[in-house]
């Protein structure tokens, strides 16, 4: 495989796939199950499949940890959906639902919600709370990553 292959987990069956980078918008699909490995929307990720998607891919992850009965996080919910049209597949945009998946919220010491969280090998870059719409998700993530 090319040296610029990235590790990208696929979202329905968490086999990790090898894409040479320049081949990312081409539509790539799963070499286990078949599925595309990019839908245009955020990933739910849970203790199960966390680390397969942060630590163990290569691409870059903006997790957005919520729960059900935040406002804010309701709010943001279509504006986050919408982003990921736009950034994927430079980057994989996935949500926690942090009272479903407390373990997950403790380890990352979410104290607020909505908390946008930017990884890359599963090393934390950036983070931010608070509701954004979906252009500023997108300056932001984008700006983190220029820098």
């Amino acid at each position: 495989m090319d040296d610029d292959a990235l590790k990208i987990a696929c979202p329905a069956c968490h086999a990790l796939n090898r894409v040479p980078a320049a081949r990312l918008a081409d539509a790539p699909v799963c070499g286990r199950c078949k599925h595309p490995l990019f839908a245009g929307h955020p990933l739910a990720l849970g203790s199960g499949n966390f680390d397969r998607h942060v630590v163990d891919g290569d691409l870059p992850v903006l997790v957005d940890f919520w729960a059900p009965w935040c406002q804010p996080c309701r709010m943001m919910a279509p504006h986050f959906e919408q982003a990921a049209g736009q950034l994927e597949p430079a980057l994989r945009l996935a949500k926690v639902d942090t009272e479903a998946e407390p373990a997950l919220g403790a380890r990352f010491d979410i104290r607020s919600i909505p908390t946008l969280v930017l990884f890359h090998r599963g090393c934390e870059l950036a983070r931010r709370s608070g509701a954004m719409g979906a252009a500023d998700i997108v300056r932001w993530v984008r700006t983190q990553l220029q820098g």
